[in-house]
């Protein structure tokens, strides 16, 4: 490991302060999707390890535009570089996807959209030391790190920060905006209701294990006029997950938060690289890396199914119209998120396990889709794209439904043919 120089607690402060909001005009769109990938033959059997790194391999190969990286589940992930536009994003991820897809089939391999592994419980197999120590540090806290490593995918769109001064795209209004639409988003596309072949009781299993994990690194900072200070006090009083030591090896410190560790330069002082690492191993609903991440959207199902998410969410927080109006509609669901953060509040939890069933969430998600819906002419998307999230939006959003109730209704018809079949016997 090279040598680098320590650095101060303040001027960690300043760096993270200069790099988690980069405000400006909002001009860039991405997204990084994630998939399961399963033996294209019986998505019930688990791929073998060896299968994934042969898979890797040749993926790597191809001219992709996008990041492509595996997750320690044997998950694949596209990482889109940041788009100019929703149209440019769309493509170009689509043209990556185009050359991933066919190559995976070639390999007896296939890609399924679930937020949640809905076959088998979860397992690594990736075996890094870094993943070693991960995996050590969730286990203090449950079974439930182990199913977030190993065991979801979502669609994490990333939009820009916003203006530095207030108004509708500015970034502390864009800031609350994330965490209140946020819970509206996952309802919307909630579609992980199932584990090892049984319901869980939540429309996203996957939001539920990201609540039970290490508070003080998932759930939203407290909420304040000043979004920078917040995440900068955020990030310094967060647990160390992992630290890399001078031979290479990965630790998982206990009870370590990352200003102690400035503070006492134990077991060595960090340095940015250190801080920079740190900030990944936080998950929030909502993280701003100079750009907001957007995180609570379950995988979506089919080739294009990452798409009406993304086109969504591009449309209410990129047209100035559809964003004033997108917040306008959410400002009420504060009230019932009340004060406790993201994703363990009332309002997180009843898109969890209600989804749009939730009446409340119904009325914001059919009002911000139309809103939508009629920015995206506007953001020049494509007939083809604007139909995709008509189709949704009169599928699921217009009949309070999501997803997951497709997955239910067919497991749910599917035990009642068992029991017919054992009735007639």
């Amino acid at each position: 490991m090279p040598v680098r120089p320590a650095v101060t607690e303040a001027e960690l402060e300043a760096h993270l302060r200069g790099i988690c909001f980069k405000t400006g005009p909002p001009r860039r769109i991405g997204v990084e999707i994630e998939w399961l990938v399963h033996d294209a033959r019986n998505p019930r059997c688990p791929v073998e390890p060896d299968r994934l790194r042969s898979a890797a391999t040749a993926l790597r190969a191809l001219p992709l535009t996008s990041l492509l990286t595996f997750e320690p589940g044997g998950q694949l992930e596209l990482s889109s570089l940041p788009a100019t536009s929703l149209t440019d994003c769309i493509e170009a991820v689509t043209a990556d996807l185009a050359l991933v897809r066919p190559a995976m089939l070639a390999m007896g391999l296939g890609l399924a959209g679930h937020g949640h592994n809905p076959w088998h419980p979860p397992r690594r197999v990736l075996t890094d030391p870094r993943y070693n120590a991960m995996e050590a540090y969730f286990d203090r806290w449950g079974s439930a790190g182990r199913s977030m490593m190993c065991a979801t995918a979502s669609v994490q769109v990333c939009v820009d920060a916003g203006y530095e001064e207030p108004g509708p795209l500015g970034y502390g209004r864009r800031w609350l905006l994330a965490h209140l639409l946020g819970a509206v988003l996952a309802a919307a596309f909630a579609n992980s209701p199932t584990s090892e072949g049984c319901p869980t009781g939540y429309r996203t299993t996957r939001q539920v294990i990201w609540s039970q994990l290490d508070p003080d690194r998932t759930l939203a900072p407290p909420p304040g006029p000043d979004p920078r200070t917040a995440w900068v006090r955020y990030v310094l009083d967060a647990p160390v997950m992992c630290i890399r030591s001078e031979d290479g090896r990965w630790d998982a410190p206990e009870g370590l938060t990352f200003r102690e560790w400035i503070r006492t330069g134990v077991p060595r002082p960090p340095t940015q690289e250190d801080l920079d690492y740190h900030v990944t191993t936080l998950f929030p609903p909502v993280r701003p890396r100079g750009h907001l991440e957007l995180r609570m959207i379950d995988a979506q199902s089919g080739d294009s199914g990452w798409i009406v998410p993304l086109a969504v969410t591009a449309a209410l927080f990129d047209d100035p119209e559809a964003t004033e109006r997108a917040y306008r509609i959410v400002k009420p669901l504060a009230e019932t998120a009340g004060a406790r953060p993201a994703p363990r509040n009332p309002l997180w939890r009843h898109a969890a396990r209600g989804a749009l069933t939730d009446p409340e969430l119904h009325t914001a998600a059919v009002a911000c889709f139309a809103a939508a819906q009629e920015a995206l002419p506007r953001l020049g998307a494509s007939p083809e794209v604007r139909a995709a999230v008509a189709e949704f939006t009169e599928r699921y959003v217009a009949r309070g439904r999501c997803p997951a109730d497709d997955h239910l209704d067919a497991l749910y018809a599917a035990e009642g043919d068992l029991i017919v079949g054992k009735d007639s016997q």
